[in-house]
């Protein structure tokens, strides 16, 4: 209270406890990031190829470009190490922003994808496309370490990452199986491999087996 020049009975008023303070903080650095960055507004009927992108690039932007520091260190702290904010921080911002990228999902997998594809398999869809911009965000000291600075300035802009994830997420769609497809699909090609492989084997012309023979 001294630093911040309140009067405790103020806080006591209006937040009730510390506990409350706290949560109250933590949602107002979470609106303050919102605010700077907000969702662009897309025409109406905009198609999911469109939605996509904007969404991953207001996502990476808000992470990597227009943080500020407190607020950055409290919502990484509250994410890694949850406390009683974190489900209120989840229902009013994170739950409305996830609901919204598996919205755009399910639009692309109704174009992209022969057959349906089960809600918690676009969910997992989701979680990986966050996943993807997280990483940029929580990562970032390491990816300094391993990519020199002149290849991070030519294609780790913003852009180009927002690009990245895009793209691979279009991929993944266009090709996505089903996982019992999947691995029946990935042990059909490995036993046709060995056969092949089998076969190749013991193609040896006479000359060459009598000189392996020798």
């Amino acid at each position: 209270c001294q630093a911040a020049r309140v009067n405790a009975a103020g806080i006591n008023y209006y937040f009730g406890d510390k506990e409350r303070l706290y949560i109250e903080t933590v949602k107002c650095a979470q609106r303050m990031q919102i605010e700077r960055v907000p969702m662009p507004e897309l025409a109406a009927g905009a198609s999911g190829a469109e939605r996509l992108p904007a969404f991953v690039t207001t996502m990476l932007t808000r992470m990597l470009e227009h943080e500020t520091p407190w607020q950055s260190r409290l919502m990484m702290r509250e994410i890694l190490a949850p406390s009683t904010a974190c489900q209120e921080l989840v229902e009013e911002y994170f739950r409305p922003q996830f609901e919204l990228l598996c919205e755009i999902l399910r639009e692309l997998a109704g174009e992209l994808v022969a057959d349906m594809v089960p809600e918690h398999e676009l969910q997992q869809i989701a979680f990986s496309v966050v996943g993807q911009c997280v990483h940029y965000r929580v990562g970032n000291a390491i990816v300094t370490r391993l990519i020199p600075a002149e290849e991070r300035a030519a294609h780790y802009q913003t852009r180009q990452l927002a690009e990245h994830v895009t793209r691979f997420t279009l991929a993944a769609l266009r090709g996505w199986q089903s996982p019992g497809l999947a691995l029946a699909t990935a042990g059909s090609r490995a036993a046709d491999e060995t056969l092949a492989a089998g076969g190749a084997a013991s193609c040896h012309t006479p000359t060459e087996a009598n000189t392996a023979a020798r």
